[in-house]
């Protein structure tokens, strides 16, 4: 046998216990961990199965909840306005999806609508309390204030939207509109039209609440010169 030849069989059998040696290994690593390996596997399986089965139970959940949600409006609009009032107040007490949050709110809307001030009140005062998003509870903050404007503390009422009006939250227009009625009511005009002219000033405000404030300046502004005149 050639010095070539025995090389290339030195390398083949070096190979070959290096493989029997790793066999080895394996077979010892799989006879000492395999049954965590397949614990493991197990729980992954059920952990995909779970959030498979979560996200069904999710989807049928919010059908059925929106079902109902279109049900009580259904009555609303047929002229059932207290079997609506109650078929919401009964999904936003035991729904878990968002159409539970809809319905409270709906049902709120609805009593404030119909005269019922302190019911509304207490309603959306609910919502405010709850664990809903806080961009739902900062909606209800300014529902509730427009709906109490008349009878609420002014300052009380202030102090509570203020920090709503920050430019970063969602619903700074509609607060700085509701701290310039309060000025207002207050007798503090020149404050009233600092926020009005903020908003009528303002490109990016919605349009409905530049028209407002446009015309509440129309009226403040001629009233005031006319004081200081």
């Amino acid at each position: 046998m050639s010095s070539s030849d025995k090389d290339q069989a030195t390398e083949l059998l070096i190979q070959e216990v290096d493989e029997d040696l790793r066999r080895e290994q394996y077979q010892q690593l799989w006879k000492r961990y395999g049954r965590y390996a397949i614990a493991g596997a197990g729980l992954i399986v059920l952990i995909v199965a779970g959030y498979q089965g979560w996200q069904t139970w999710q989807s049928k959940l919010r059908q059925e909840e929106s079902a109902k949600f279109t049900a009580a409006q259904e009555l609303i609009d047929e002229g059932k306005t207290a079997d609506g009032i109650e078929a919401l107040a009964k999904l936003g007490a035991d729904g878990h999806t968002g159409f539970a949050i809809a319905a409270r709110m709906r049902r709120a809307e609805i009593l404030g609508q119909q005269g019922d001030v302190s019911g509304a009140a207490a309603a959306y005062e609910q919502i405010a309390a709850s664990s809903a998003p806080q961009v739902f509870r900062d909606l209800v903050v300014i529902k509730l204030a427009f709906l109490t404007l008349d009878q609420a503390d002014p300052a009380q009422l202030e102090a509570r939207v203020a920090p709503l009006a920050a430019l970063d939250n969602p619903w700074h227009y509609s607060a700085t509109e509701i701290l310039a009625l309060i000025a207002q009511k207050k007798g503090d005009s020149k404050r009233a039209i600092e926020l009005y002219k903020q908003l009528a000033d303002d490109l990016q405000a919605p349009p409905g609440v530049r028209a407002r404030a446009a015309e509440m300046l129309a009226i403040l502004v001629p009233a005031a010169d006319k004081v200081k005149g």
